[in-house]
């Protein structure tokens, strides 16, 4: 029986994909191991959003073939698809394999068998046309569950239409399928991922369902107690799923909704579909529908053109709005994109500093959410998390919290008290036994 072991760089996309091709292989009979554990066979899942990501892949083969000299390395993901030549010079990598080809590893690799030269297996992104269904199981205490691929947008900064194709989907049907088979492995959340998934939909070129009807559809699976959104467009977040959502049985209080820059200016440079009045009203009716709701942000520091008063603007911006966290990107070049030739390049030490000066807004928005919602009671998911005799897990909206550790607690929903936040940042909870005796009848 061959070992095969899995890493996976980026996205909840990127995860829901390693476990689904990582069930493949052991359905052939393969030992799926840890990295370490002398593999015959490693798989790469790869990012590419930014630099600094395709730089983390070169350092992974190499501790691959510290760990298993003898070992079969096959790169999958988006750098894969964006450069498979480069990848297949690296020195211990057998073989690559695009966005059309990664879910045919089996198909196209046999038995794994090492070559002289390295195989190069990646198709014209315009061939990746087709959805393949995938959702992690056994990894981790939620589930993601794909359903949606790639991307019509076009965004000056962005590479993902160029590695992972025109935004195409799975069928209402099909996703329910798939979530009554993820209820039937006592998981008890579910995250829905895509690249885009608000223009959920399209299967063949054409708009045959809507993102809104996938949610409401989703409402009624039995079994699963959440579902998270991970991401989704401002510009696609409609007041129907918002007022949904503020009554759902299972869709829980937390959005992230990438913003990019609070700068009308940039945004139109960018190539954005929507301006910051639209954010700020999507914001507003999240928090009308939903006072104790989470909202993530994303934004990007630094793109060509940024001076330091749109800098200003957005940091005003996201200051004066009721959002509870921040994700930083510091903008990076990205080869065959319209950003990359545009004028106004920000110095990297500049990014750097406006990077940090968002990040450390960021730490002042959660903290204030978390105080905001302290004395209140939510249900948290317990995970297989123990640091110093604490457990911990996040409420429906979005509270990393810490308990008392109770291995009875591990991938349970319970009511607890948000009691106080603790050095390390996390909400200490009042004792759940304590709650469950105010609770339960």
């Amino acid at each position: 029986m061959k070992k095969v072991a899995f890493y996976t760089l980026g996205c909840k996309l990127n995860f829901s994909e390693t476990s689904t091709i990582s069930r493949q292989f052991e359905e052939r009979g393969f030992q799926k191991v840890d990295f370490q554990e002398n593999p015959d066979i490693f798989i790469i899942n790869t990012c590419s959003v930014t630099e600094n990501a395709d730089k983390k892949c070169k350092k992974i083969v190499k501790e691959a073939k510290k760990i298993s000299p003898n070992s079969y390395v096959a790169i999958i993901g988006c750098y894969a698809q964006l450069k498979p030549v480069e990848i297949s010079e690296i020195k211990g990598v057998d073989a690559v394999l695009g966005a059309a080809e990664k879910f045919r590893l089996h198909e196209l690799l046999g038995d794994f068998a090492k070559e002289q030269e390295a195989k190069v297996l990646a198709s014209e992104i315009t061939e990746a046309k087709s959805f393949n269904n995938a959702y992690s199981i056994n990894d981790r205490t939620r589930t993601f569950l794909k359903v949606q691929d790639g991307c019509n947008y076009g965004c000056a900064f962005c590479t993902i239409p160029l590695a992972r194709g025109k935004s195409r989907s799975n069928t209402i049907a099909s996703v329910l399928d798939s979530a009554r088979e993820i209820a039937l492995t006592d998981v008890k959340e579910v995250v829905l991922t895509g690249v885009n998934i608000g223009d959920f939909g399209i299967v063949d070129g054409k708009r045959n369902e809507r993102f809104a009807d996938l949610v409401f559809a989703l409402d009624e699976v039995e079994g699963i107690d959440r579902f998270r959104i991970s991401s989704i467009e401002p510009n696609l977040l409609t007041n129907e799923i918002i007022a949904f959502a503020a009554t759902s049985k299972r869709f829980v209080p937390h959005f992230h909704v990438p913003l990019q820059s609070g700068s009308n200016t940039i945004l139109r440079k960018m190539g954005r579909r929507y301006l910051r009045e639209l954010y700020e009203d999507r914001v507003s009716k999240i928090k009308t529908l939903m006072p104790q709701a989470c909202i993530g942000v994303d934004v990007i520091v630094g793109f060509p053109g940024e001076t330091d008063e749109l800098f200003l603007e957005t940091y005003n911006f996201l200051n004066e709005l009721d959002i509870s966290y921040l994700h930083v990107f510091t903008y990076s070049e990205r080869a065959n994109t319209r950003a990359v030739e545009m004028e106004g390049v920000v110095p990297m030490k500049k990014r750097n500093e406006r990077s940090k000066m968002l990040r450390i807004l960021s730490e002042k928005k959660r903290r204030k959410f978390y105080e905001e919602n302290l004395g209140k009671t939510f249900t948290v998911l317990f995970e297989e998390d123990v640091v110093d005799g604490k457990m911990h897990g996040f409420t429906e909206n979005y509270i990393r919290v810490a308990a008392k550790y109770d291995p009875m607690l591990i991938n349970e929903t319970k009511l607890v008290t948000l009691d106080r936040i603790n050095e390390a940042g996390n909400v200490e909870v009042l004792e759940p036994e304590m709650v469950f005796e105010r609770h339960e009848f």
